[in-house]
């Protein structure tokens, strides 16, 4: 029986397996099927990371984090979690895609989110040396540098208006006429000078050199292409929440979500389900930034001890 099972091995999952073990309980277990990290050792450069100066990538930001962890007690299964169900009694079943399970007396769950592809030529061969799905993370390095943003929605237009403080031009690119976006962002985006809308326009090719990225051709409506310079294109079509372990085999979902999968928790990671957390990218209005899930994890893992030495 473990005192607590986290589900998930990115910033979040790691902050809670070290605040849980280290706070005093003995059996606790991340499971996590890869290498622990997420989805920051694929970053190139790290520059907004508290405490971190010099180059860095983020590999390197989290391969000390494992063996810290495990220096208080921490054990790394690499299972895959298929589902999360709880008893009557209130103890927790993690069911594993190898058919076997272990019981937890507390969960928390830090799977995360994954960003959707738009799909044209080139995203994945420069996905980190120019394409990007963090304004905040890279951004920076476009300083007075010309950037494309493709998407329409609010993540869309607020990481626009976020890159036009930083960067001389940015062209927002943009399938449709009209935004599915708040109408005062819409407003601001279109008073922002130095934001320049590509409407009906579909992205075909990203293109570059082993440097990295040196444009984008689009497709725009009337079939005509237009090749926008830029070494910077920075990609928001939406997140996948990787919420597929709290689905029960009903089809219904273990705790309260929101109507875009995400997981509802309060201000201390607490789920609609006693001893039930959830902390990082896959919990409402999520950050998604490393120091953020960072501290997601050592909430959820100071409510989990609480809960744990209340109910058991």
């Amino acid at each position: 029986m473990l005192d607590c099972a986290i589900i998930g091995g990115g910033p979040a999952g790691l902050t809670a397996g070290l605040y849980t073990t280290r706070g005093g309980l003995d059996n606790v277990t991340m499971f996590e099927k890869g290498m622990p990290g997420g989805q920051i050792t694929m970053s190139s450069e790290i520059e907004n990371y508290p405490g971190v100066t010099g180059h860095i990538t983020g590999m390197d930001l989290m391969i000390p984090w494992p063996e810290q962890c495990q220096r208080f007690g921490l054990k790394h299964e690499m299972s895959e979690v298929t589902r999360v169900s709880r008893r009557e009694d209130g103890i927790f079943r993690i069911q594993k895609s190898d058919g076997t399970e272990d019981e937890a007396k507390s969960v928390i769950v830090c799977t995360g989110s994954t960003p959707k592809r738009a799909g044209f030529v080139g995203e994945d061969t420069f996905f980190g040396r120019g394409v990007s799905t963090c304004a905040t993370c890279d951004g920076f390095f476009y300083k007075n540098k010309e950037v494309a943003v493709i998407g329409g929605g609010d993540t869309a237009l607020e990481e626009a208006l976020y890159l036009a403080k930083i960067c001389s031009k940015v062209y927002l690119i943009h399938r449709r006429d009209t935004f599915r976006s708040a109408p005062n962002t819409i407003a601001r985006v279109k008073d922002t000078a130095n934001i320049e809308l590509v409407l009906n326009a579909i992205p075909e090719e990203v293109f570059g050199d082993a440097m990295g990225v040196n444009g984008i051709h689009v497709k725009l409506q009337d079939g005509s292409m237009r090749q926008i310079d830029v070494p910077g294109v920075f990609v928001f079509v939406g997140n996948n929440v990787n919420n597929q372990v709290l689905i029960q085999e009903d089809g219904t979902f273990l705790c309260d979500m929101t109507q875009w999968g995400e997981v509802k928790v309060d201000l201390s990671m607490k789920t609609s389900v006693p001893g039930l957390y959830a902390a990082g990218d896959m919990r409402a209005e999520a950050p998604k930034q490393v120091v953020c899930a960072a501290g997601d994890g050592a909430v959820a893992a100071l409510q989990a001890i609480a809960y744990v030495d209340g109910h058991h």
